[in-house]
C-alpha cells in the first residue's frame, strides 16, 4: 500500500474513531475529527502531512516508488 493510500485509510480510521469516542466516551472527542479534518485540508494546499513523514520513515513506499520497482 503506497502512502498516498495509507493516508486516506489512517484518515477514516480516525474519523471513525473519533465519532466512537464521542457518542460513547465524550462529546469532546469531536475536536479530534476537527484536527483530522483541518490537517487534511491544510496538506492539500501545503504538501506538509505529518503522518507521511512518519508512515515514510517507517519505509511505506509512495505510489512513485511502487512503480518504479514494477
Amino acid at each position: 500500500m503506497s502512502v498516498e493510500r495509507s493516508i486516506m485509510a489512517f484518515a477514516g480510521f480516525m474519523v471513525l474513531l473519533s465519532l466512537v469516542l464521542t457518542a460513547t466516551v465524550s462529546p469532546h472527542f469531536v475536536w479530534l475529527t476537527v484536527f483530522v479534518g483541518a490537517n487534511l485540508l491544510q496538506s492539500a494546499f501545503t504538501g506538509f502531512c505529518p503522518a507521511a513523514m512518519i508512515m515514510k520513515k517507517l519505509g511505506v513506499k509512495t505510489a512513485a516508488e511502487i512503480a518504479l520497482n514494477k
